[in-house]
């Protein structure tokens, strides 16, 4: 790939970064991301070397997070981090300064931002995802999200360009954190308030449970197919339903991958073939425990009832009294 000066703004890059860190950011990213002219407008979907040349681009790769975004709307956006005593971010994008007879609305957004931090190892949100995982970084963003002010509803699948001539970037670190090293510097939650299931990397976690909760009860209705085919549909109809319940809906991508991974996982557990096999396991197990006999000398074989003419009830109920 040729990434060119006229394209993108990339001195600054050049400078604190080198061109082999610049390589292995442009390599990183999606190779035809969502990117946008302007915030609100049109989302739109283009070549990555497209995508380079607009404000706004998605850097996370589909089915990864290799990237954690914050967006912080106060003025002190590119510094935060230092007066909160937290690691050095990766970069920091910020609306220019600069810009002369600025109006009233671009006075306001001087300053604020988008800041960035990189993952050592990226974590996964396809089908093979860890959901322990996810709901981990979950924790780390949102007391991040705390200390630095950033808004807790910015879903980070568009950000500011950070190679753009539009925003003043800075890049402080090529260094990329480990989950546990970032969460080394703030207090996870026990417990996230219960609006962020529905923003967020919470969307991915509240699309998972409520679907698998779903799925255990709903294949009952499919044991008796002989293909999974009608069961993955129906999967793919109840994830798209909760994903479409969201404010901001997670794309289509990650809404299959999440409806492949609990179809397969449900079907090959609880199916008829296997859920008829552990039937006859567990029943099995409870015949082998009567399968015993009768011993000669006990009630169930000398029948004493029968002697004293009364029921085997009513032996066993005075049998019971004498005994109090």
């Amino acid at each position: 790939m040729e990434y060119t000066r006229n394209n993108c703004s990339l001195n600054n890059f050049y400078s604190h970064l080198g061109e082999s860190q610049l390589e292995e950011f442009l390599k990183s990213l999606p190779r035809k991301p969502y990117c946008m002219v302007e915030k609100p407008g049109f989302m739109l979907i283009r070549p990555v070397l497209l995508a380079l040349r607009l404000p706004f681009i998605q850097i996370n790769p589909p089915f990864t997070l290799i990237y954690l975004i914050f967006d912080i709307d106060h003025k002190d956006a590119a510094v935060i981090w230092s007066d909160e005593n937290l690691p050095m971010p990766f970069w920091t994008t910020q609306n220019l300064a600069d810009v002369q007879d600025p109006s009233d609305d671009q006075l306001e957004s001087m300053g604020r931002g988008h800041l960035c931090y990189k993952l050592e190892i990226p974590v996964c949100t396809s089908e093979f995802a860890s959901i322990k995982a996810i709901k981990y970084l979950q924790a780390i963003y949102y007391a991040y999200a705390v200390r630095l002010g950033a808004d807790l509803n910015y879903s980070q699948l568009i950000t500011k360009n950070p190679l753009h001539p539009q925003w003043r970037t800075t890049f402080w670190t090529d260094q990329a954190y480990s989950l546990d090293y970032l969460a080394d510097f703030v207090d996870l939650p026990k417990k996230l308030p219960k609006k962020l299931e529905v923003v967020g990397l919470g969307r991915n976690v509240t699309m998972f449970e409520k679907g698998r909760h779903w799925a255990y009860k709903a294949i009952r209705d499919y044991m008796h197919h002989n293909s999974s085919y009608e069961w993955e549909r129906a999967v793919k109809a109840q994830i798209e339903a909760i994903n479409n319940g969201f404010e901001q809906p997670l794309p289509y991508s990650e809404v299959k991958a999440t409806a492949k991974s609990i179809a397969k996982w449900v079907w090959q557990r609880f199916s008829y073939g296997d859920f008829s096999e552990i039937q006859a396991k567990r029943g099995a197990k409870g015949g082998a425990k009567s399968k015993r006999g009768p011993k000669e000398d006990s009630a169930r074989s000398t029948k004493p009832w029968e002697a004293l003419g009364v029921s085997r009830a009513t032996y066993y109920r005075n049998k019971k009294n004498e005994t109090k």
